[in-house]
């Protein structure tokens, strides 16, 4: 398994609507599509937006993320989502095993 570790900086005044907008559309699309959203955070300026998505494998990102593009409830979307997004920062991450 492989997780995406996404930073978002969100535009001054807007983290309350990003929010929402995050739990209302953009979390139950992902779940739709079998991308699990493993967990997500604010930070205490509440300026970024910090969340973990998973996939089965590197090679399956990009397509789960063209369904995600191609899915009516983004497509609905229109530019929303972005215009909450002043910058994004996405790391592909692989979680450490614990040793014995």
């Amino acid at each position: 398994m492989v997780s995406q570790l996404r930073i978002y900086t969100i535009n001054r005044g807007m983290m309350d609507s990003w929010l929402k907008l995050f739990e209302e559309h953009i979390r139950p699309i992902h779940q739709g599509l079998g991308i699990p959203i493993e967990a997500s955070w604010v930070n205490a300026d509440r300026t970024e937006f910090l969340w973990v998505r998973s996939f089965n494998s590197v090679e399956e990102i990009p397509e789960k993320e063209a369904a995600y593009f191609a899915s009516p409830g983004r497509s609905a979307l229109g530019d929303l989502p972005t215009s909450h997004i002043a910058k994004m920062e996405v790391r592909v991450i692989e979680k450490v095993p614990v040793a014995a």
